[in-house]
């Protein structure tokens, strides 16, 4: 076989694969992921990681639809948490909702917009979602929060930290789903991820 045909093959196999990969995964109407995140008080001590201090602030867990990712290597944070993930719980993970917001990341932000009537109060789109730095605990648990594809149900366990670095860097979870803007996005150190 000619090598441009086997790199031909090769290419579309790839370009194949990447697109079933990427693809948003999509729910019947109706379908949600009921409840809330949970977030308890801790007393856990200060640990390192990736050459970062971080503060435990309290304990995380969630079980929500990814809405949209974002990766990230070369930002100041990338080093610790390399990717964003946008979540949505509660009636903002309905499929009829998802599917009348167009969700953009980017300089670890998450924004969501409408044409028309809301699809929900936007009160309730800020309650029920929220854009999160993933700080995966090892090589396992990175793999697996790479691996998230939008649409999909996503379970997680672990800490909203804040992050300190030698250089004065400093990166503060938020503690509360009732805020937006700057200063608004948890960051989130996961020991645990579960993609169901």
């Amino acid at each position: 076989m000619r090598p441009v045909l086997i790199l031909a093959l090769v290419a579309v196999a790839w370009g194949g694969w990447h697109w079933h990969a990427t693809r948003p995964l999509v729910w019947p109407a109706g379908r949600i992921v009921d409840g809330e995140p949970l977030q308890t008080a801790t007393n856990l001590a200060p640990f390192e990681h990736r050459g970062f201090r971080l503060v435990p602030l309290a304990g995380f867990g969630l079980d929500a639809r990814a809405l949209a990712t974002e990766r990230y290597r070369s930002n100041a944070g990338a080093a610790l948490a390399p990717l964003d993930v946008a979540f949505a719980w509660g009636r903002a993970s309905d499929q009829a909702v998802i599917d009348r917001l167009d969700v953009r990341q980017g300089a670890r932000f998450y924004t969501w917009s409408y044409a028309g009537a809301p699809p929900l109060a936007p009160a309730e789109l800020v309650r029920s979602s929220a854009n999160m730095h993933l700080i995966p605990a090892d090589a396992a648990v990175e793999r697996t929060l790479l691996a998230i594809r939008p649409g999909q149900r996503v379970r997680l366990a672990g800490l909203l930290v804040e992050a300190e670095g030698a250089d004065g860097f400093r990166w503060r979870s938020s503690l509360t789903r009732e805020d937006s803007g700057n200063g608004a996005c948890e960051l989130v150190w996961v020991e645990r991820v579960e993609l169901p």
